[in-house]
Formats: structure tokens, sequence, C-alpha cells
């Protein structure tokens, strides 16, 4: 399905070697079902204030949308979650049980809810748990509110990359939410298979051996 390079598109996946290119804004104009299996595999980027540039493999996402009830954005438009109406290809960064913060990406089109939460990055030569789970990952990257509706398109020090042509078409499971106590049965969220950086694997998914585990090491530069 994606035996393409340079930067090139098809249904909705970019593959593009280069870390400093940034995804499209074309990529989150679709519903944040179609853009949170397109994501894993592509690349968190933060251009530290030396100049060099933090980044790591997003490897699990889950998605929302306004007409579940699991969605922040399900009963009312408030001013805490104003930037997941709005346009889509931003930062949505919330305060999760006043403790730490997830990082989500703006879907869809404005005034309609939709985004998808980045659960789980790999980093390139760290400890393969360092950023599995919403809040590692926010901290390991430095990011909170003040993040928040920063465009992930290039414009902003922290921006998503594509896959490199190596993750052109990555083994995903796709399998529940979890950590919510609504809209449960949804099969929003997704992980890729051969990591070992995910927050929880489905029920009998077991984990891969080391000998068998893919490896963010060489992603950056591909």
């Amino acid at each position: 399905m994606s035996s393409f390079k340079g930067g090139s598109v098809e249904f909705g996946i970019v593959i593009q070697s280069d870390i400093t290119q940034a995804l499209p804004f074309s990529f989150f104009s679709r519903a944040a079902e179609l853009v949170g299996p397109d994501l894993v595999g592509c690349r968190l980027v933060k251009r530290q204030t030396d100049g060099t540039l933090l980044w790591g493999v997003i490897v699990e996402t889950e998605a929302y949308s306004q007409e579940e009830p699991a969605c922040h954005g399900f009963r009312r438009r408030t001013p805490s979650n104003e930037t997941l109406f709005g346009e889509p290809g931003r930062f949505y960064v919330y305060v999760s049980y006043g403790i730490h913060h997830c990082v989500n990406v703006v879907t869809d089109r404005s005034d309609w809810a939709n985004g998808v939460l980045l659960r789980s990055i790999a980093m390139p030569g760290e400890l393969e748990r360092v950023a599995a789970g919403p809040g590692l990952l926010a901290r390991r990257f430095g990011l909170d509110r003040g993040d928040d509706s920063c465009p992930v398109t290039g414009e902003h020090d922290v921006w998503l990359a594509p896959r490199p042509a190596s993750l052109a078409s990555p083994v995903l499971v796709t399998t529940t939410r979890i950590g919510i106590s609504q809209g449960q049965e949804l099969p929003w969220r997704w992980y890729l298979q051969l990591s070992r950086s995910i927050s929880r694997r489905a029920t009998g998914n077991r984990q891969p051996s080391l000998d068998q585990a893919w490896s963010p090491c060489d992603e950056g530069t591909l």
C-alpha cells in the first residue's frame, strides 16, 4: 500500500526520510479514526534550544470524536477544550487528573471536536519505556499547556514528521482504548506490533522478544 518515497502521499499516508520535513495540513484534515493508525510510525520532533533535534517514533495512538462520550468535546465546548474544536493540524494539550500532560493532535475540521492522542513513543538510544504512556511522552519532550494550539506542521519548534520508508507498511494491532470509563467498546487504539514501547498491550498480544523487536535507532536518518 505504501511503497513510495520522498514525501509522496497515498490514502493519507506520507513517506519521507527527512525528519525536518513536517506532515502537511491535508494529512490531519481527516477523521481521527483515519489519522490515528496513519500516525503510527510517524515521528515527533522537537528543536531544542541548542539547535539539536530530539525525536522519537510514534508507536501507539488513540482516536476521539465528538459523537462519542469519551471525547472531551462530547458534552460542551469550553475555554479548556476550545483547541479541540479548532482547525486541524494543531496540538491539543491538557492536564490529566491535575498531574500530567496529554498530547493530542486536532483532526478533521473546525467546529467539530476530533483528535488523536499520542499514547507512546519509542526513543532511539534510550530506555524502551521512557515515553510509554501519555504522561511520560509529554515529560520526555517537555510539552505542556504552553504548546496547546501550536501547529504540528512545521511552524513551531515541535512538529510531526512522516514515516521513514522502512515503516511504510507497519503491522499494527487494532484494539480498544484504555484509561476511560465510557466508549470502551470502540476499537480506536492502534500500536506497532513489534514495538516494546507500548503503554499496554491488548489481551493475548505478547510483547516481542528483544531479538524480534523493532528498534527506532536508525529511523531518524533513513
